[in-house]
Order: structure tokens, then C-alpha cells, then sequence
């Protein structure tokens, strides 16, 4: 049998592991922190076998991989260049759903010497986006065309009918994942101009955006899209950009979340307060009996009446709650606050929605195109989000014990080899682009421009 370890258990492993755990000859090993969550994954497979490990003891993990055929790293981000020099070191392949750092690019060369594919952001986003990109783009080069223009955003949503919050956000994986996100700088071309914002001007840069099928959106800069113009190929492109779509309303409220400095990951100096209203007053200096939703409200430029003052105050930022005493700073304290008010509930979906836009050129016609993904989770069972992260990279372990994958080096998904058959069996598990093709006039331009 075919030896696959998953380093993690986190909130979207499950559907890979019933995925590999339903392939024949594939015998799975989970290794976690919490075994018990291991272990609720693997139910008693006789394919699977669950352990504890602390991911820190690197004699431990190396042993678990040398072991294995392939390993799948669902940790933090940080661990990943770690386990890529012991994949290396024993000639594992190695597939992680994270960004790609400067220190695993470095890797490349060591990776291609051990005969080895290690493949990166291979989940949803980054993942998906990428190969449902890039084969159209490679579609309309074949064609004989050229891409002018692209813009491609993605949004992790409750589904409509789930969206009973005032944020129109709900956690269908990690909350603290999301925050950290919200003090990103971003970067994109726009008709051929480079547009820079910094991370905490991120939420004054949105646009309204509708979606077919899925509703209007907020659409803000996802960090630098400027690399994607090289990545995708696209050399004739003057504009390029990758975004994220919110529910309207979460970008001013998240504006105003970070001038309050509540991300901050400091301890607040000379803070002796115990509960999370006496927090935001020390944040913002207002005085002892001062009515702490109207000074937050002046100190953020806004009424009192406004409806983020209220979104703060549902949140809890204003009330009496304790503040956890195992945590010391704004953005863990928020951390577990959020999680508490705004996870999804029993019987509630989730609703992933990912949009690409196109404007091709030809030597006789101009196009514009657009490809959307709408996804559902399943009520009481996986989310949206768990499988559209999960399952691209189950696909690929599978490809590479098949031996139907065998490039080496260190990858991302955009080469035909990889994005073809995941992306053809993603739509035979339902999960599938709507793509349509129109001719670009002055109309359309005015529409998406």
C-alpha cells in the first residue's frame, strides 16, 4: 500500500482524508496536535491510522516522513520550508494549499536533484483560481489570442440564507487566518498603470460588484497581483488584478477595526482593564464615564447612529465580556470573540463564489469572458470551503501515486499536466464553472471598467 502522511486536522481535512481513505492501496496516516480530531476523521478506516505530534519535534516529524510516499502539509505556512528539507532529504513528494514562499522557491533546484515534486497552492485560493485561470488563458493563446485584461476575485461567504449577522461573515475556517488578512498591502496594474495601497488604506480601496447567480459583493485588492502578470503569461495584459469579495457593509467595518488598532498583535501598554469594552477605551483614550460608543464614533469620524458603530457594539467591543485570560493582545482577544459570534451554526452552509473576467483579443474580434464558480456546502456535512481547499490536493496525491503527475521541482498549478485532470474531476464532484463569452463593445467596457 501506497504511505500518504496529512501533517494537520484542522477545519478542512476531513474531505481529503474520506477521499484518500476511498482510494484502493492508499493507506492514510494523520498526525495532529489534537489526535482525537485526527482520529474523528479517520473513524476507525482500516486504511487510516491517527497520531499525536507536536510539529515542533523535528526528529518526530521527520521520522513520520520518511515513512510516507507522499506527505501533505495542512500546517501553518511557517512549517512548510521544514518539511519541504525533509521531503528532500528522503525523496517525498510534497504538496502544501499555501502560498509559495521565497524560501520554498529556493528549494527548486534541491528538489529536482531528490526526483521529487513539491506542488504549492494547490486548494481553492490560492488553487483553484489558478487553474481555472490558466487553462482559459491558455485557451485563447491556442485560439491564436491574447489577454488584454484580467480580474479574478474569490469570496469564502454564508450562503445567503446562513447570513443572519450584521458583519455578513461567517468562520468556515480560521478567524485569526482572516484578521491577519485584513492588514494586507495590495498591489495590481490597472490600464497599464501599477496601483500600490498600503494595508491599512486596504478597506478604503472596494468596489461594488454583481455576480450572476450569487448576489453584489464587496471587491477588494487581494495582497500583489503584480507577479500573476508573469505566473499566468499574460505579457500583453494592462490590467491585472485579484480580489476578494465580502458582503456589503464588512469593509468599512473592517476599516474601522483596524484604526482602532484592534489587529494589533502588542500587548496595549499600560492597559489594566479586564474586559473587552474597557479595551476599546483604552485604545482609544476616552475617559472613564464617557459614553464609549459615541467617543468610538468621534474617534473614527463617524455618527453615533452609524452602522458600523452598530456592527462594533453587536460584536461586543463596547460590552461588559471578560477578556480571555490566556491571551494577551487585541488581534487574539478578537480572535476568540469573533469565532464565538460569528461561526456557522448547526444545519447552515457555506457558499464559496469565485469569478474570473477576461477581455481577449484577436486579429479580427474583441471578446469578453467571464467563468464563475458558485459552491455550496453541504448542511451538517463538509463546507464549501473545506472541499474546494481540500480535494484539489487530494486529486493531486492521487495523480503522483498513479504516476500520472511526474514533473519535479518546487510548482504551483499551472501547467496542463496538474490543472487538467483536477479541474476535470472537480466538475464530476459538482464542483464546476459557468463560463460565457460575449462580444466587447463600448457597453461592456462601461460595465466592468
Amino acid at each position: 500500500m501506497k504511505k500518504i502522511l496529512v501533517l494537520g486536522a484542522g477545519m478542512v481535512s476531513r474531505p481529503m482524508i474520506k477521499y484518500l481513505l476511498n482510494q484502493p492501496d492508499f493507506h492514510v496516516i494523520m498526525a495532529s496536535r489534537t489526535v482525537s480530531k485526527a482520529e474523528n476523521m479517520i473513524q476507525g478506516h482500516p486504511q487510516g491510522e491517527a497520531f499525536e505530534l507536536d510539529v515542533n519535534d523535528d526528529k518526530k516529524v521527520e521520522e513520520f516522513v520518511s515513512k510516507a510516499d507522499v506527505v501533505v502539509s495542512l500546517l501553518p505556512y511557517t512549517y512548510h520550508v521544514k518539511v519541504a528539507e525533509m521531503c528532500i532529504k528522503h525523496k517525498k513528494h510534497l504538496i502544501t494549499t499555501s502560498y509559495v514562499s521565497d524560501a520554498m522557491k529556493a528549494l527548486d533546484k534541491k528538489t529536482k536533484n531528490a526526483g521529487i515534486l513539491i506542488l504549492n497552492e494547490c486548494g481553492l485560493d490560492p488553487g483553484i483560481d489558478h487553474m481555472s485561470a490558466i487553462r482559459i488563458i491558455h485557451s485563447i493563446e491556442h485560439e491564436g489570442g491574447t489577454v488584454s485584461s484580467f480580474r479574478s476575485t474569490t469570496g469564502a461567504l454564508p450562503a445567503h440564507e446562513a447570513n443572519t449577522n450584521p458583519f455578513g461573515y461567517k468562520f468556515s475556517w480560521s478567524p485569526r487566518g482572516v484578521l491577519l488578512a485584513s492588514r494586507n498591502a495590495a498591489k495590481w496594474l490597472e490600464n497599464g498603470k501599477e496601483i500600490s495601497i498600503p494595508g491599512e488604506q486596504l478597506f478604503e480601496n472596494y468596489s461594488l460588484q454583481d455576480v450572476k447567480g450569487a448576489g453584489t459583493f464587496e471587491n477588494y485588492p487581494n495582497r500583489n497581483s503584480m507577479p500573476y502578470k508573469e505566473i499566468y503569461g499574460l505579457k500583453d495584459a494592462t490590467t491585472v488584478y485579484r480580489g476578494t469579495f465580502r458582503m456589503t457593509g464588512w469593509c468599512e467595518t473592517l476599516r474601522s477595526i483596524v484604526a482602532l488598532d484592534w489587529l494589533s498583535e502588542e500587548p496595549p501598554k499600560g492597559f489594566s482593564g479586564k474586559t473587552y469594552g474597557e479595551l476599546t477605551r483604552h485604545l482609544i483614550g476616552a475617559k472613564p464615564k464617557e459614553n464609549l460608543p459615541h467617543a468610538t464614533a468621534k474617534h473614527l469620524g463617524l455618527k453615533p447612529y452609524a452602522a458600523v458603530i452598530k456592527r462594533l457594539e453587536w460584536l461586543g467591543l463596547f460590552g461588559d465580556e471578560p477578556l480571555p485570560k490566556d491571551k494577551n493582545n487585541p488581534l487574539d482577544y478578537l480572535n476568540v470573540l469573533t469565532l464565538k459570534k460569528m461561526s456557522m451554526a448547526e444545519h447552515e452552509r457555506d457558499m464559496v463564489v469565485m469569478h474570473h473576467e477576461f477581455i481577449a483579443e484577436y486579429p479580427s474580434k474583441k471578446e469578453y469572458i467571464t467563468s464563475t464558480l458558485i459552491d455550496y456546502g453541504i448542511p451538517d456535512g463538509d463546507t464549501s470551503i473545506a472541499r474546494t481547499v481540500a480535494l484539489p490536493a487530494a486529486i493531486a496525491v492521487k495523480m503522483i501515486l498513479q504516476k500520472k503527475m511526474n514533473i519535479t521541482g518546487v510548482h504551483i498549478p499551472v501547467v496542463p499536466e496538474i490543472y487538467n485532470p483536477i479541474l476535470d474531476e472537480l466538475e464530476d464532484m459538482g464542483i464546476t464553472f459557468k463560463e460565457k463569452t460575449e462580444t466587447f463593445t463600448k457597453k461592456t467596457a462601461d460595465i466592468i471598467l
